[in-house]
This record gives structure tokens, sequence and C-alpha cells, in this order.
């Protein structure tokens, strides 16, 4: 008699579905065998580039790294749960190193972050044609400012960069203090008048702010006054908001957008039909009106009428160098990166102004001291241009509220961080790079950089940058004496500086570092004055103050860092 077993076993494989005759179908099989290989081959160039190269072959393994991170995503999780930057700045103090700090992003994509000042001047300044900025990176903010200056590169870059570099001379910025005083004076007038008209001491900085530095760009760069300061819901500003405050989806789009391969971007495309793209398109054609405008003008401007026309826009026009479409990309730069990143450093103006009463009053004493009293109110006749005798010396001899603009710079970066990729086998510092690192530039990071800085370096102090009398500079904090290049030789001043000037990456340095710093410095310095003349600033919410840590996580009365363009304090309320 037949055992169970035997029964059952064949009406079990019986059930089963019968595998396909190959023999009458052998383009079943070839297809089952091209699957299968692909299948193989998709797995094992996975598992090269995510695990096998990183990990046992990259001639970049042996450099320093932060520990922990998970096997295939590296320290991907800890990189998105922080503001950009803020893992740099912790790692820089934590980890020893020799310039060069290796971390691994997702599916273990190396990371160089460049953090020594050797290196620095290898990847800014001696080597700076091995590097460009990546594309993925160029895609994504040039949707945003345009592909100008800032993301321009090579020979591009340099003719471009040679063209408007008369517009940012040391003559020309001097003479747009008037512009720059009037608007701030325009911003704590308005700001003022607004808050009584409501009957509420409290603000919200963010819209204010950021509506004055567009006014300044506007009317400084480009010879045209917006007047976003008095009419909030102009077409510019309104567009601005929606570029500058996306959406939460809109905000995986482009993150997406960033961190995916060429191949995988159709999962996150950023639709022609979204609102941003719209309110680029919108700020394009604002930009086309404005060139025609002013190449009108200048064709019927006499020769004596020439020299007076120096903002940014006629000196384009005026060399001939660009096209049409290629004056929209510098405007589309200059309008956005310029007024985005000037008003996140005025709100961390403000924001340290609030932590330290103290220094609110130095500032304010010493203006009193220097600027002409008839400049420190905010005329009711604004007809004759009450402002265009302010001169650049009011502001420039206020020691310390250089040193306070300065401070903030470093404190406080608008930009957390850069990147390069490299376009050939190079070194950094003996190091070997192969082609297509991806190398990161963090002023958040380096900025507090203990070894460049001393052990304050994550302490607010104004007072770092100004040379004690009798001060012996070898022995100062790391410091040495610096001359603004900013000023002519007959009226420079004497303040201190970094004892190198990579520990100061907030303007980067070399042939790819910011035209516009000058003007940033001179505008910023302008609200300043203008904001700690006119008002006496706290937090709305005192009882949350606290210190900042050394890694800068915390901040003070709710404050969280906010990361666009630029990164800004978010959630900042003032009386």
């Amino acid at each position: 008699m037949a055992s169970a077993q035997q029964v059952l076993l064949p009406q079990a494989f019986s059930s089963l579905p019968a595998l396909p005759d190959f023999s009458s179908s052998p383009s079943a099989l070839y297809s089952m065998l091209a699957f299968t290989f692909a299948a193989l081959l998709l797995l094992a160039l996975t598992s090269w580039h995510c695990i096998v190269y990183p990990k046992v072959f990259s001639p970049l393994r042996h450099l320093p790294e932060p520990a922990g991170g998970s096997y295939l995503m590296g320290h991907f999780y800890h990189l998105i749960r922080e503001p950009l930057g803020q893992p740099i700045r912790e790692w820089i103090n934590k980890i020893p190193h020799k310039g060069l700090i290796r971390y691994l992003d997702y599916f273990n994509t190396e990371r160089i972050a460049v953090v020594g000042s050797k290196a620095l001047a290898d990847v800014l300044v001696h080597k700076a044609d091995d590097f460009m900025k990546p594309p993925q990176f160029v895609r994504v903010i040039g949707n945003v400012i345009g592909v100008g200056l800032v993301l321009a590169e090579g020979e591009e870059h340099k003719m471009h960069r040679k063209a408007l570099l008369p517009a940012f001379s040391y003559r020309n910025i001097k003479d747009l203090f008037p512009a720059f005083w009037s608007k701030s004076q325009e911003l704590t007038h308005s700001l003022a008048k607004h808050l009584e008209a409501v009957q509420d001491e409290h603000v919200d900085l963010d819209d204010w702010v950021s509506r004055a530095t567009l006014d300044i760009i506007g009317l400084a760069a480009f010879g045209y006054n917006y007047q976003t300061i008095s009419h909030p819901s102009g077409l510019l500003a309104e567009n601005y908001r929606k570029i500058l405050t996306p959406d939460r989806w809109t905000q995986l789009a482009l993150f997406l957008n960033f961190v995916l391969p060429p191949w995988l971007r159709w999962l996150a495309p950023i639709r022609n039909t979204s609102d941003n793209a719209r309110a680029f398109q919108e700020i394009k054609t604002i930009c086309r009106q404005m060139i025609q405008r002013q190449r009108a003008r200048l064709a019927t401007s006499t020769a004596s009428d020439l020299p007076i026309d120096r903002d940014i826009l006629s000196v384009a026009i005026a060399t001939g160098a660009f096209s049409d479409e290629d004056l929209v990309n510098q405007l589309m730069t200059f309008l956005a990166a310029g007024h985005e990143t000037t008003a996140a450093a005025m709100k961390w103006s403000i924001y340290e102004l609030c932590l330290n009463p103290l220094i609110q009053h130095r500032i304010r004493e010493e203006l009193w001291t220097r600027v002409p009293a008839h400049h420190l109110n905010y005329p009711n006749d604004q007809s004759e241009g009450p402002y265009k005798d302010f001169q650049a010396a009011h502001i420039d001899q206020c020691a310390y509220l250089q040193a306070f603009c300065s401070e903030i710079l470093r404190v406080h970066p608008p930009v957390p961080f850069t990147a390069r990729v490299a376009t050939q086998d190079t070194s950094i510092t003996g190091t070997f790079i192969p082609k297509g690192t991806t190398l990161v530039l963090s002023p958040w990071a380096v900025n507090r950089s203990v070894e460049l800085w001393g052990a304050d370096a994550h302490v607010f102090r104004p007072d770092r940058w100004l040379m004690p009398p009798n001060a012996d500079v070898t022995t100062s904090g790391g410091l040495q004496p610096e001359y603004s290049a900013t000023r002519p030789r007959l009226e420079r001043q004497k303040t201190m500086g970094p004892a190198t000037p990579y520990a100061f990456l907030t303007f980067l340095h070399g042939p790819r570092s910011c035209i516009g710093q000058s003007f940033a410095r001179a505008e910023l310095a302008c609200l300043i004055a203008a904001w700690v003349l006119a008002f006496e600033t706290e937090f709305c919410c005192p009882e949350k103050c606290g210190e900042s840590g050394l890694g800068g996580k915390t901040y003070a009365a709710g404050v969280e860092v906010v990361v666009g363009i630029s990164a800004r304090p978010g959630n900042l309320k003032v009386k």
C-alpha cells in the first residue's frame, strides 16, 4: 500500500504552474535571460558604486570623516535633518583634519568638505579652473536667479565679470550711498507709520526687510524705483514672494531635481505650469521691459549725461558685451541674489541687536557723532532729494558699525554653503582628487572654525574686528591688521581681520569671489544705521532667549534657520 507522502507529493506538484516550453518558444528564453542579466548587472553596478568603491577602492577613503552614518545612505539622514552647512559646522571643530573632511551623501556618494585655509586657497585661487559648479546646482538655482554671472563658467564668466567690474568700483559704490540712505530711512519711517496705524508694537520682519532691499537693488543697480516699501502688493514683490517662499511640493520637487541622477529626474519634474515657473517668467518680462526702457534712455542721452549712469544695467549696456537675453539673466541674478542675501544679513543683524542691547546703544552713540544732524530724520518733503549730499564717509568712519557688519557676515553668512565639482583629475594640498568629485565649501563652518578664529569662534563679538590701542597684532587672537579694499588709500582705516583671508569665506575668494561684496557691505551698513537710529529693538518673547551653542543649533526667542537662496532667521518677531 502506498504511503500518504507518496500520494500527496505528486498531487502538490501537479498544482504548480507549468514551466514554459522554451524548446518551442526560444524568444521567451532569450527574454528571461536578458532580464536576468540586466537585473544582475544593475545589482553589480549598484553594489560597486554604493558599497564597494566608496568603502574599499576610493582614493579618498583615507581622509578623516565623521563617525556613524547608514551603511547604504552614509550621512544623508543627518544632513537633511539639519540646515544646509550645519553638520559641517559641527564636524570642522570635532574631527581632526588637515583641511579636507570626507563624508558620504545619499547612496554613499562621496563629498569632500574643504575647510582648511591652504585647501581653500587651492580650490578658489591656485587651481580655480579645475573646478566648476555642479550641473544640478546650476539647473535648480538657475530656475530662481537666472543663469547670470553667479552661475556662468569659464571664458563666459571671465568676460562678463570684466565687463561688469566698473559698476562695482569704489567710486561707483560711493556715489550710491545717497540711494542706500534714502531707502533705509524710508523703511524705518514707513514701518513706524504702520505700527502707529495698527496700534501694535510687534512686527514680523521678513516682508518689510525684503521689500526694502528689493527697492535698494532696483534703485541703485538699475536706476529704477520699484516702490515696494510703500506698495507691497506690486507685481515684482509678489512674484519674488512666490519664488522665495515655495510650497512644500515645490520644495520637494527642487530637492529631488537636485539629488536625483539625470535618468531619474522625470520622477520629480518642475512643471512649467507651476506658480514658481509663472512667477519666474513674469520677472523675466519685467527685466526685458527695464532693458528696453534703459536702452531707449541711453540712446537719447547726451554725452554730458552719461557719466551719471553708473548703475549695473547702464554699465552692462554701455560695454556692448551682452545680448538682451544675457542682460535679462544678469538682472535676474542681481535682483534675486542681491536683495535676498542682504535681507537675510539684515534680519540676522536685528536678531543680534535684540540679543545685545548694549551693542545697539554703542552703535547709536557712534552714529550721533558721525552722521550730520540733518540726515538723522526722515523729511516730509522728498521732492528735492534730501539725502543727495549724504557721503560714504558718514558711514565708513563708524568703526564699530563696520566691525558689527563684519561680525554679522562672519557668524551669520547669508549663503551657508556652495559646491564645486572637479572637471579633471587634480590635487588639493597634495591630496589626489579624481575627476567628478564634489567639493563642498561652507562659510557657515569655516567662519566659525576654532582653528582659524580661536576658542571663541562661536561667540558674536564685534570687538574682534577693532584694533585695541597699542595692540600687539601678533598675539591678538589670531587676527592681523586689515585694510578695507573698498576705500581709497587716504581714507582707509586700520582694523583687525583674520590671520588668513580664507578664514572669512562669506564672499569667497579669487576669480569667483562675490563681485558685489562692497555693494552689499555698504547697503547693510546703511540699513543697520537707519534702524538703530529709529528703533530700540527687542524680542517679542524674551523668556525664550538662550545662548547659541558651539554648533549654533539653538537660537534665541524661538528663532529657526530657514534656508532658501539664503539662510535667514525664521519666526523672528520683534517689538
